[in-house]
């Protein structure tokens, strides 16, 4: 059987054991079952959830029959109830979906966009619940693109409603008028900045949602300075399909010669374990074969599923363009996670990491995209996990469309670290600045100045500007943070 990409492995045949209760009770049921979706919900949660051991409405004894079990599933009228219920307070990423189509295409890198990808900041020299967003990048063939929004550009209100949230002492949204940002068509209010104060400049700009998949690839490109050459990559999402996409971007900084790597993952909320596999055998290549990622699962399962993944070569018997480097420079922000963070991590055993900018999310988990499909058990799959290139949807249940994102175990490097969950803290500090936000890719950007500057030694004029303080981002939210299916995913899925 071929082997899974994102933070999945390779499986033997595999049968379902009714011997551990992973199934509801086998008594004949006196209670009708009202929801079919709420079924799959537990009995999926029981089987592959990472806290299933801990979490007691998820117990294999939890119910001695099957009318007490249907009772229980009665008890929420909503799939999402039930979900809420059998997880855990520490699972921060967890998350269920009413249409799998839509999960699939998002997780694939394709979405309805108006192309915007922001970060949202407090007023300067306001002490209110107002919000600003600040533009960090617009995608290629988006409705935003067309019309001329770029980074750094600010807006402050929707159809002319001003935006405002509200937040907890831990920075958390507890109120707030952002669901404006989400409808298909609206209207954007921009204005400027000047002298710390922030004026409305009458700009108004329509924008619309298109289906449209991203290049997680944003900018390829290499810098000299000082006579080093510097291979530049803002890698933007883990997301599969695009290997081709990737291998040219490495090809490109090789033949161009470079000899140092600066990989942006600043606003990469993750994606894929395989891919990201690939990208650190694309970074280094001599490790191909010796141990890259350890999964861990729960008690329940790591006899069945727990492995390590070696670094890989190729991809589809196609040898990966390879650097060779024993050192790599990573910028990182608050929206860094998930494979980015692995990235990070699980290259420290075997090369110098050099991580500039802010500390990371913290995800060390992993989850599995699950649908309703038992189907192909027989075939040697397991239950529940979904298997894009091999199955994809033959088996799935046709009479809903709900999905599962569960955290289903974490993971560690060749060291058996895996102690993140606060975030990967940066080796050289420096956050994005409204005073200072600089262009992607230019020597003068801040984050990527600073880089250099530990290459090279040459330190650039945007590194010696002062930000004033009232100029510093106050991170409240991000474009990220407010797509409907959250985006800081690592996925292990069967192939």
């Amino acid at each position: 059987m071929k082997k899974f990409l994102l933070l999945f492995l390779g499986l033997g045949l595999f049968a379902v054991s009714c011997s551990d209760k992973d199934d509801e009770p086998s008594e004949i049921a006196t209670i009708e079952l009202n929801s079919e979706v709420n079924d799959f919900v537990w009995k999926a949660m029981n089987y592959w959830y990472y806290w299933q051991p801990e979490q007691a409405n998820l117990a294999d004894d939890r119910f001695s029959t099957t009318d007490e079990f249907y009772s229980f599933l009665n008890g929420y009228g909503a799939p999402e109830d039930l979900y809420d219920a059998v997880k855990v307070p520490q699972d921060r990423f967890s998350f269920i979906s009413d249409d799998y189509d839509n999960l699939i295409s998002a997780l694939g890198g394709t979405s309805t966009t108006t192309g915007i990808e922001f970060t949202l900041t407090r007023l300067p020299s306001d002490s209110g619940n107002g919000v600003l967003g600040v533009v960090r990048y617009v995608w290629a063939n988006s409705d935003a693109a067309t019309k001329g929004i770029k980074r750094g550009d600010i807006f402050y209100a929707v159809n002319g409603t001003e935006l405002f949230a509200d937040t907890d002492a831990d920075g958390f949204i507890t109120s707030s008028n952002l669901d404006l940002l989400s409808a298909s068509t609206f209207t954007l209010n921009f204005g400027t900045i000047e002298d710390e104060l922030f004026t409305p400049n009458e700009v108004n700009i329509e924008v619309n949602r298109l289906e449209i998949t991203e290049n997680p690839i944003l900018i390829a490109k290499t810098l000299e300075v000082n006579a080093t050459k510097i291979g530049y990559i803002m890698y933007n999402g883990f997301t599969r399909d695009n290997e081709d996409i990737i291998d040219d971007a490495f090809a490109k900084i090789k033949t161009e010669g470079a000899t140092e790597l600066v990989i942006d993952l600043r606003y990469n909320p993750g994606g894929s374990t395989g891919v990201a596999n690939r990208i650190a055998a694309r970074i280094t290549g001599q490790f191909a074969g010796q141990p890259f990622i350890e999964y861990i699962y729960n008690s329940k399962r790591n006899g069945n599923f727990g492995s390590t993944d070696p670094f890989e070569s190729d991809y589809e018997n196609t040898p990966l363009t390879s650097l060779g480097l024993t050192k790599v420079y990573v910028i990182t922000t608050g929206d860094t996670a998930s494979a980015s963070e692995l990235l990070i991590n699980n290259l420290k055993p075997y090369i110098t990491v050099v991580q500039v900018g802010e500390t990371t999310v913290g995800k060390n988990e992993f989850s599995i995209t699950l649908l309703d499909n038992t189907a192909q058990t027989s075939n040697g799959y397991p239950p529940y996990a979904y298997y894009a290139q091999n199955v994809g949807l033959n088996g799935v249940n046709p009479n809903h469309k709900y999905a599962l994102q569960p955290i289903c175990g974490t993971y560690a490097n060749a060291d058996g670290f895996n102690d993140f969950a606060s975030g990967l803290e940066p080796d050289i500090a420096i956050n994005e600045t409204l005073g200072n936000l600089g262009q992607l890719g230019d020597l003068e950007e801040p984050l990527l100045a600073k880089a250099i500057e530990d290459i090279t030694g040459v330190t650039s004029k945007s590194l010696k500007s002062v930000v004033p303080e009232s100029m510093k981002t106050e991170f409240v939210g991000s474009s990220l943070r407010l797509k409907k299916y959250s985006d800081m995913v690592l996925i292990r899925d069967f192939n």
